[in-house]
């Protein structure tokens, strides 16, 4: 069972990715999207939500792109998990609405949610670059990222 959006899954392989391939230049979002079979304008609304999450930066011009807001050691899964989930498209499904949800099933979602995310606050970008490097993951093939989470 899948507990990660693809959403979730995805930020987390664009974010892993540039931190890894941004140097010394930004990562164009047509590169990040080839690398990872995707269409460049369904990537670029996620991009600009790890944006607006100071996960990201873009930078404009010709050799533009997106670079690393904050050290990779400074972004956590969680983080990215949290501003990939805030800004989700297409997940407008209503709601069930009862007292059996409200005062029962919600509220164990929820602290069984922020476990989860806890758990994912320990987890950095630096420890999945590296983990990425050992396996060699970056060897110029797309990436297959399997992130052993």
């Amino acid at each position: 069972m899948q507990l990660l959006s693809r959403r979730s899954l995805l930020g987390l392989a664009a974010v892993v990715d540039i931190a890894h391939h941004s140097r010394p230049t930004p990562v164009a979002a047509k590169a990040l999207a080839s690398r990872h079979a995707l269409p460049p304008r369904h990537l670029e609304t996620l991009l600009q939500t790890l944006v607006r999450h100071n996960i990201l930066k873009g930078v404009r011009g010709p050799r533009g792109g997106y670079e690393l807001a904050r050290e990779r050691r400074r972004i956590s899964v969680g983080d990215i998990v949290r501003a990939a989930m805030t800004d989700a498209a297409g997940e407008d499904d209503p709601a069930p609405v009862s007292t059996l949800v409200d005062q029962v099933i919600a509220p164990a979602v929820n602290q069984a949610s922020q476990s989860f995310l806890a758990e994912l606050d320990q987890i950095t970008v630096e420890d999945l670059c590296r983990d990425a490097e050992r396996k060699h993951v970056f060897g110029g093939t797309p990436a297959n990222i399997d992130f052993a989470i």
